[in-house]
């Protein structure tokens, strides 16, 4: 695993009204509130490259399932360059914490719309997200289904 990304299992509370889905308290991580915000795709949608320079990110899937995929890109890092997947959703639900400098991006593999939140440590600012082609030669990565 990428150095400094945290996953935490996260609890789903069910009973005969539904459900209430844990993402974040106050104790966790010594965390500090920026922004909520929920992004949505539609099914084998890719969202990314991004890379956040300040902001840490702290993904839950809320609806369906993502292959959420990180790229280390932090030079003074231990795990400069690895790149790591984890599937997270409605049946593998958990907080993945993304630093600042480690590249992400998702697919959608549901059938479905996915909605994805995401409770960072500040605002968004402009200007303080580098996009990269999910597709392009900086990352090379191949986004199909793996029949393995």
């Amino acid at each position: 695993m990428i150095n400094d990304v945290i996953i935490k299992e996260l609890k789903i509370i069910p009973d005969e009204r539904g459900s209430i889905m844990h993402m974040v308290k106050n104790i966790d991580n010594k965390f500090i509130f920026g922004e909520i915000y929920f992004s949505t795709s539609y099914p084998n949608v890719i969202k990314g490259w991004h890379e956040h320079t300040i902001q840490t990110q702290n993904y839950a899937v809320i609806k369906g399932m993502i292959k959420l995929v990180l790229f280390d890109n932090r030079k003074k890092s231990s795990t400069y360059r690895q790149l790591d997947e984890i599937f997270i959703g409605q049946k593998n639900y958990k907080l993945v914490t993304i630093p600042p400098g480690v590249i992400n991006g998702y697919k959608n593999i549901s059938n479905e719309e996915v909605i994805v939140a995401n409770c960072s440590d500040t605002p968004h600012t402009p200007g303080e997200m580098k996009r990269y082609d999910p597709f392009g030669e900086f990352i090379k990565y191949n986004w199909d289904l793996k029949h393995q």
